[in-house]
């Protein structure tokens, strides 16, 4: 196959993508790369999908300006005076748009850049296999073919039970993400990701922000020490944090706001009440599966969205899925991976079975929390005898000068062969570090190829070298 750009009346492809997000896209570049050619359908104005427009990207620009207003209050730490900190709230959310719309202009010159065929418009399966695109307004639907075909749709914040997302009083993150006014109160239903992210967020800009979560802990899915750690430095920044509650029934006020019932869970006689402006809705997200037409072709769904085997190939033959539709994990870099690996797979290439312990897991709150592979409860529970190193950022030279002594870093070894199980880091730039330890993961690395790698004097990253020593006694700076 010779790679080439499809003229606008051409309907016939190697690939078609149905979903502009970071699968989708990213899927569509990779065929291009092969030889391959592909055409991309996506129903929204902006390519990125949630990530780009209304997830990742707009998140972490709000997020480093929460980070930015905290640092101005602690000018005089730092010898400097700013004077009175203000910050002017339309401004704030302004700048996160104009972020997601640069990087949105950007995935649009890489689907030119590429020779992608665009189609804007609803992508559908038909029992032949074909997608067709629906256009509103339109009667005639444009019919695609191509062998391979790619459903790389996302997914929708879910609610619950009985609680509907209004966009008024009960938001999804999306509504969140560009409210007119900074509320006076919030309360957050999940204290996952999301839910930690901008509980942070609105309590950084002086929103009274309460955060619910079902489970025993914040970051369910996080090591028990790391999250216990990350709870503590919330309710220290003014975030009430309660675990172990879940949430009971929620009616709007006559006056404005909600009221939110609540119990602890396993004891339904004590239902308490909380009101609060706005209730944000984190409790995850479902696989965009409506209206596709999977069934009238085969594809099955599970639990967790469209069902898939290690080569992303769906249960009907030649039909791949990716991204956040297939399920858990449901993160950006996750996304992308799984549509590399489909792409290659559908091109014949010899693939790499994705391991889902090795894609790293980011919280950007401050502190920040990342992790991969095992936590230690989770060795422990597979049978692993484990030796843990810590480091704690207080010894950090480098975070010391920096001001940013919160955290630490962990991590979990075989304590056999000195393996490296998985690791979490809490504390500033955490998101970035991950990465060391990933790598070192992958590699099947041991404690003495990161103790005894040169690590730069001072970095945050000699806490990693640090914590490898100090799991086999070995450390100089604790």
């Amino acid at each position: 196959m010779v790679k080439g750009k499809a003229l606008p009346h051409e309907r016939s492809y190697d690939l078609v993508v149905i979903g502009g997000g970071p699968a989708g896209y990213t899927a569509a570049i990779r065929a291009a790369q092969l030889g391959m050619k592909p055409a991309l359908v996506e129903a929204a104005k902006e390519l990125g999908g949630v990530c780009l427009n209304w997830g990742c990207i707009p998140t972490k620009s709000l997020l480093r300006q929460a980070e930015l207003y905290r640092l101005f209050q602690r000018a005089e730490e730092f010898g400097l005076s700013a004077g009175e900190v203000s910050f002017d709230w339309k401004k704030v959310v302004a700048r996160s748009r104009r972020t997601a719309a640069q990087l949105g202009d950007g995935v649009d010159y890489l689907m030119k850049k590429n020779g992608v065929a665009l189609f804007r418009g609803r992508g559908q399966l038909t029992p032949l296999k074909d997608v067709e695109v629906h256009v509103d307004g339109d009667e005639s639907p444009t019919a695609l073919q191509a062998p391979n075909i790619l459903i790389a749709t996302g997914a929708h914040p879910q609610s619950l039970p009985g609680v509907e997302i209004d966009g008024e009083s009960v938001l999804s993150s999306r509504h969140a993400l560009a409210l007119d006014e900074c509320p006076r109160s919030m309360i957050v239903v999940g204290a996952g990701a999301i839910g930690v992210e901008l509980a942070y967020f609105f309590n950084t800009f002086g929103t009274e922000v309460t955060l619910l979560e079902a489970e025993s802990q914040v970051l369910p899915r996080e090591d028990e020490e790391i999250a216990a750690l990350l709870a503590r430095h919330l309710e220290n920044q003014g975030v009430c944090v309660r675990t172990g509650v879940q949430v009971r029934k929620v009616h709007a006020r006559q006056k404005g706001g909600v009221a939110v019932a609540l119990e602890a869970v396993g004891a339904s006689e004590q239902v308490e009440e909380l009101r609060a402006d706005k209730l944000l809705m984190a409790v995850g997200v479902n696989g965009n599966t409506r209206g596709l037409g999977l069934e009238a072709v085969g594809v099955r769904l599970g639990k967790g969205g469209v069902i898939v085997d290690n080569q992303m190939q769906t249960t009907a033959r030649n039909i791949y899925a990716a991204g956040d539709v297939i399920g858990a994990p449901q993160l950006a870099h996750a996304a992308a991976a799984e549509a590399v690996l489909a792409v290659e797979s559908m091109a014949g290439r010899e693939v790499e079975q994705l391991d889902h312990d090795g894609i790293p897991s980011c919280i950007y709150c401050q502190p920040q929390v990342a992790s991969v592979g095992l936590t230690e409860a989770r060795a422990r529970q597979a049978g692993h005898e484990v030796k843990v190193g810590r480091f704690p950022f207080a010894a950090s030279g480098k975070a010391v000068a920096a001001g940013e002594t919160d955290g630490m870093v962990k991590l979990v070894f075989g304590s056999r062969y000195g393996d490296l199980l998985g690791g979490a880091v809490i504390g500033s730039e955490a998101t970035e570090l991950i990465a060391e330890i990933a790598l070192a993961r992958r590699l099947e690395a041991t404690y003495e190829d990161l103790a005894h790698t040169v690590h730069a004097h001072p970095t945050l990253s000699e806490g990693i070298k640090e914590a490898a020593a100090d799991a086999f006694g070995e450390a100089l700076n604790t």
